[in-house]
């Protein structure tokens, strides 16, 4: 029966039409009443494919200024709403990318992420194209240089898929636009870590990188470390979900590429610094695991609501690259992440007619927007589908569902005491 209902949804599209809001949240209801993995990855698949579906058919054609109506926070700041057009395509592709570079394997789902990866790459020549109507504001305000860093993190976590099938012209154009960035100098907060990404992301394709805009991100966030697991975001410490969105997730990425390719750090060991980086990131994912409640929902805290499920990316890249910590099974998390999903994306409203993501947290609520809010920020909560990257009979959707920490304290059962560690 689910895949059934996963056909009929790539079925709503094949011909490059949208499914409904009320159709993918039918979907992820009916798929979260059974807890199999088959389930869990038809939920995540379903909700990837309304995502990318509007966004990168119109890119690739060039239309998405044109189509993509903007919303933009009732505290908006006034600055060039151009940037949106980034925001959007930069942090979709940043957490679809794992699942397009997976092999067509003749499956629905396998010819549905074949169609995407080639739009996507149509996508990528035509934001980088002065005579495209879709070339990106990349002569923009700071924040180009923020939503830069998802547009090469995905190019990180997918090269085959998405960088290396490029033409040589788009690549070098990539490459120019990137470094033309240096020209904005990051704040002493979470922004390091994206000028730090795109110098990684150059020094992984054997580019010229710039060493300092890596090394001093890193080292101020190990500055700001401030125990068991949570990071400061600058001098002050905040209680949000901005160690989920960016800082453990960008830091550890950063650190793979610097320990891959045998970079220099003064007076430190990169190895040893990724190590330590996963065992933050492994510790503080246990914390938001705890945030699970029994019906999927968690805290509704701090600045960036209306990112959704991008609040649970630590535990979806620790999965996607298998590095969940011993007291976090897969069965679980998988399970946790299929309640949140639930939770979150059931809402029809979470989407406008047209089939883009609208501000909100569960459904439309313009008035949690931030006043850097538009509209094209909400793709950041792709993020939480990094699992898709993970092939359909991989031990993540096989492995029997199991309660998830809430779950067994509420019903009485047996569940680890937590305590705080020295790392």
């Amino acid at each position: 029966m689910q895949r059934r209902h996963f056909i009929q949804t790539l079925a709503a599209t094949a011909g490059g039409g949208i499914a409904s809001a009320q159709a993918t949240a039918a979907t992820l209801a009916t798929t979260s009443a059974d807890t199999s993995g088959a389930a869990a990855r038809t939920q995540l698949a379903t909700l990837a494919q309304k995502m990318s579906e509007p966004v990168l058919t119109n890119m690739a054609a060039g239309t998405l200024k044109k189509n993509f109506a903007l919303e933009v926070s009732p505290t908006w700041d006034g600055r060039d709403k151009g940037v949106a057009y980034l925001e959007c395509f930069g942090r979709l592709i940043a957490g679809i990318a794992p699942w397009l570079a997976l092999a067509d394997d003749g499956t629905p789902e396998g010819r549905t992420r074949k169609r995407l990866q080639q739009l996507a790459l149509q996508s990528y020549t035509n934001s980088v194209d002065p005579s495209n109507p879709d070339y990106l504001l990349w002569q923009g305000p700071g924040q180009t240089l923020v939503d830069s860093a998802y547009f090469t993190n995905a190019l990180i976590r997918a090269p085959q898929a998405l960088w290396e099938p490029l033409d040589a012209k788009t690549k070098q154009r990539i490459i120019t636009e990137i470094k033309s960035l240096r020209r904005i100098e990051p704040p002493y907060i979470n922004w390091m870590l994206f000028a730090a990404m795109n110098e990684a992301w150059l020094m992984s394709i054997g580019e010229e990188f710039d060493p300092l805009r890596m090394n001093v991100a890193i080292r101020k966030i190990n500055e700001w470390y401030f125990g068991d697991g949570w990071i400061k975001d600058g001098d002050a410490f905040h209680f949000d979900y901005y160690n989920a969105f960016v800082m453990h997730p960008m830091l550890v990425e950063i650190l793979d590429v610097l320990d891959a390719k045998k970079g220099a750090f003064w007076n430190g060991k990169p190895e040893e610094l990724r190590a330590q980086a996963i065992k933050r990131m492994q510790r503080y994912s246990e914390h938001l695991e705890r945030f699970i409640s029994t019906d999927g929902s968690f805290p509704p805290i701090g600045r960036s609501l209306t990112y959704r499920t991008a609040a649970f990316q630590p535990l979806a890249l620790l999965a996607l690259r298998k590095q969940l910590p011993q007291s976090l099974p897969e069965g679980q998390i998988r399970a946790a992440l299929q309640a949140v999903h639930k939770a979150v994306w059931s809402a029809p409203s979470n989407f406008s007619k047209e089939g883009y993501l609208t501000i909100g947290f569960v459904g439309h609520q313009p008035e949690l927007g931030d006043w850097y809010s538009n509209n094209g920020s909400m793709y950041i909560a792709s993020a939480s589908l990094l699992p898709l990257g993970l092939p359909p009979n991989d031990s993540y959707w096989t492995s029997p569902a199991q309660d998830w920490t809430q779950k067994k304290a509420f019903s009485g059962a047996r569940f680890p005491k937590d305590y705080p560690v020295n790392y």
